[in-house]
């Protein structure tokens, strides 16, 4: 299956600043989940976690005047959604910090654009897998190893099944990059998707 062409602008001021947000709000929750992990059962956290994000967020989207879509097939591609980017990303990667450092955690995750640029390649029509994305990608993983620091390295090949469950994650982050652009397609704002 290959999804059609969607247009793109570039990045500006605003574009930056949300994704630099973001960056440390989604790194920040690594190290929130590593100390949750310690008193609460892992999907006890996940559940509390996606139940604040909803309500903030529906409250968001009705307080600009945006409207939730009603036909069954929107909400049918939001639980997808929902699936691929929330419950089974979240679920692995706060099991998985129950065994393995929040750092090595992030690290894994972080190579979920490495994923996304090879499934986009396949199953996206106007991704193309370049050199340049790959290196781009590739330059920002390192990038968190530097941050983090290289030495939460030394703890992959301890508890493997727990790193995997963080690639899993990774991996479906990535699928549901290349899913949510239906989105767009049918006319959903970001916002509300």
């Amino acid at each position: 299956m290959t999804i059609a062409k969607t247009s793109t602008r570039p990045m500006g001021p605003i574009e930056w600043t949300l994704l630099i947000t973001l960056a440390i709000i989604w790194g920040g929750s690594f190290f929130l989940n590593g100390v949750a992990v310690h008193g609460l059962p892992p999907l006890t956290i996940v559940v509390l976690r996606l139940a604040l994000a909803a309500i903030v967020l529906n409250g968001i989207v009705h307080g600009i005047g945006l409207g939730m879509p009603k036909d069954r097939r929107t909400w049918a591609a939001f639980f997808g959604m929902g699936f691929l980017n929330n419950l089974v990303p979240f679920s692995l990667i706060v099991w998985g910090q129950t065994h393995i450092a929040s750092g090595l955690a992030a690290i894994l995750n972080a190579t979920a654009p490495l994923f996304a640029v090879i499934m986009a390649h396949f199953l996206i029509s106007d991704e193309e897998m370049t050199g340049g994305r790959v290196a781009g990608v590739l330059a920002g993983l390192a990038g968190v190893v530097v941050m983090i620091g290289p030495e939460v390295l030394e703890g992959l090949g301890v508890n493997v099944l727990a790193q995997l469950a963080i690639l899993g994650a990774a991996i479906s982050f990535a699928f549901a990059g290349v899913f949510g652009r239906r989105f767009g397609d049918r006319g959903v704002a970001p916002l509300v998707s």
